[in-house]
């Protein structure tokens, strides 16, 4: 109940904000409206802010989509000020709820003084958003996912990943063997783990993300080789998959080995025709700096 009415509180103070003058202006035309999503889509994220800006979003979706342009560009206060604004107008929209929940876990990733100020009302917001709907698939992984991450004080804990793990194998079989295997994997249950991942792929064999959980898997596992051979895999499944080439990068410079092939990984990487459900370009640029920071650090 208190969650409850902490969003109530926050509708009242948004409706309030709406009240005075206008940060963005106008309503926007819908033509403005659909060419702003057209853009995200595209990935165009700051041409998408941008227009949003200049005609002025005033309605719900006008300050969803401008909350999710604002989170790809890694601005997490202008993402979570823009969903709360979005899910004052309309509470019972469960996609706000996890966006806000997802801004606020960035937020809480990226500040030091009010971290486990943000982290409490991420945990807040993704648990708001699959009470408003259950069967939101997003909205479980997420809450899952926290629940794994967060240290018992800010309300995670494995035993209630579990209880969510189990709600997400209701709606995706392969999914529900994934986050078992995530929590056999805390446990240090490692046969457990491998067990879970294989049956995950057996369960979507051809889902490539089931494969490069089990690469990610054996290479955090020291098994380099079965690891290679499973991203090899994955590229056979889907050769034209930019996350492939993402996900392999990532995991060589997380274990600080094949540089040079991270970084021409990454710059395909940057090249490829990405959509909002790909890694933002900004994460690839990241990681291309630590590439090469690390090569830099090795005399190579």
């Amino acid at each position: 109940m208190e969650q409850i009415r902490g969003f109530m509180n926050m509708r009242v103070f948004t409706v309030l904000l709406l009240a005075v003058p206008a940060l963005f202006g106008q309503a926007p035309s819908p033509d403005a409206l659909s060419k702003a999503e057209g853009l995200y889509r595209h990935t165009d994220y700051q041409a998408s802010l941008t227009l949003l800006r200049e005609s002025g979003p005033a309605g719900g979706p006008s300050f969803g989509l401008m909350g999710k342009d604002a989170f790809m560009l890694g601005d997490y206060k202008t993402a979570a000020q823009a969903f709360e604004r979005a899910l004052a107008m309309d509470p019972a929209n469960a996609e706000y709820a996890l966006w806000l929940g997802r801004s606020f876990g960035r937020r809480a990733e990226t500040s030091a003084l009010f971290s486990a100020k943000y982290a409490a009302k991420a945990r807040a917001y993704f648990e708001q958003a699959v009470a408003l709907d259950p069967r939101n698939e997003e909205a479980l992984n997420d809450l899952f996912d926290y629940y794994l991450e967060a240290p018992g004080f800010l309300g995670g804990g494995y035993d209630k990943a579990e209880a969510v793990a189990k709600r997400i194998a209701v709606r995706d079989p392969a999914a529900g063997h994934f986050a078992q295997a995530q929590l056999a994997e805390r446990r240090r249950q490692f046969d457990t783990a491998e067990e879970q991942l294989s049956r995950a792929i057996e369960m979507a064999p051809r889902q490539v993300g089931r494969l490069l959980d089990m690469a990610r898997y054996l290479a955090r596992q020291g098994r380099i080789q079965e690891s290679e051979a499973a991203f090899d895999k994955a590229s056979q499944l889907a050769p034209d998959s930019p996350q492939v080439g993402f996900a392999r990068a990532q995991t060589y410079i997380q274990q600080k080995r094949n540089l040079d092939r991270a970084k021409d990984l990454l710059n395909r990487y940057l090249r490829s025709d990405l959509t909002p459900g790909d890694p933002p370009r900004e994460q690839a640029e990241k990681l291309l700096q630590e590439a090469a920071l690390l090569l830099e650090s090795s005399g190579a």
